[in-house]
């Protein structure tokens, strides 16, 4: 196989410096994912229906539809009217975030109600108000309980970020795309990138498992 190394050293750079577009994007969207996922995930556990049914049907959509057309419908539809033009960096943060509050929002309700109900009927029991027993007593102890799959969630979104090349975000995919047009070559190019994935995601589930271990 004639394998060429040489436009893989051209490359390299733009394949650097579209990882570092991987790894912010990826990292801005888990944060503000995780955020509005907490108020969803409070949404769903709440005794209301008026707030139970919105933050399921948040959860059902997202959950339910290919995040290519979450992507596409944030990039030509919701970033357009909130801007007055399209911007691919904001919608590939965008909509990503919209996408990861959906399952970050599930994990905060099973890490929550897999806490003991005995716990917050002792917090009770002591004087604390419901907000004060979520707050120093039911969270810390589900929030251990969720690192692992908020890490888990943190290293799909790595992966998925790959499909935010569609609407020219210069991420990893983006130049593996502009290679393979480039060179008439896709062995190369794409190579490049499921390797350069492979090394973020496996050096991330090694981080995670270490804080794992600390925390």
């Amino acid at each position: 196989m004639d394998f060429k190394f040489d436009i893989i050293r051209d490359y390299f750079p733009l394949f650097m410096r579209g990882a570092g577009y991987t790894v912010g994007i990826s990292l801005l969207s888990i944060l503000l994912g995780a955020l509005l996922g907490l108020l969803i995930g409070f949404g769903k556990m709440a005794s209301g229906w008026y707030f139970r049914w919105p933050a399921s049907m948040y959860i059902n959509f997202f959950r339910g539809t290919p995040l290519l057309l979450q992507i596409l419908m944030t990039h030509f539809i919701l970033i357009p009217n909130i801007l007055g033009k399209t911007n691919a960096l904001a919608a590939a943060v965008t909509a990503l975030s919209l996408n990861s509050a959906a399952y970050t929002a599930e994990i905060y309700r099973a890490g929550i109600q897999s806490i003991d109900p005995g716990q917050r009927e002792a917090a009770y029991s002591l004087g604390l108000t419901p907000f004060q027993a979520m707050r120093h007593v039911i969270l810390p102890q589900a929030v251990k309980r969720m690192i692992p799959a908020f890490g888990n969630e943190f290293i799909v979104l790595v992966k998925d970020s790959s499909l935010v090349a569609y609407i020219a975000v210069p991420e990893i995919m983006y130049w593996g795309n502009a290679m393979k047009g480039q060179y008439m070559r896709v062995w190369e190019p794409y190579f490049t990138a499921a390797l350069i994935y492979f090394v973020l995601t496996y050096l991330l589930s090694k981080l995670l498992q270490f804080i794992g271990r600390k925390v």
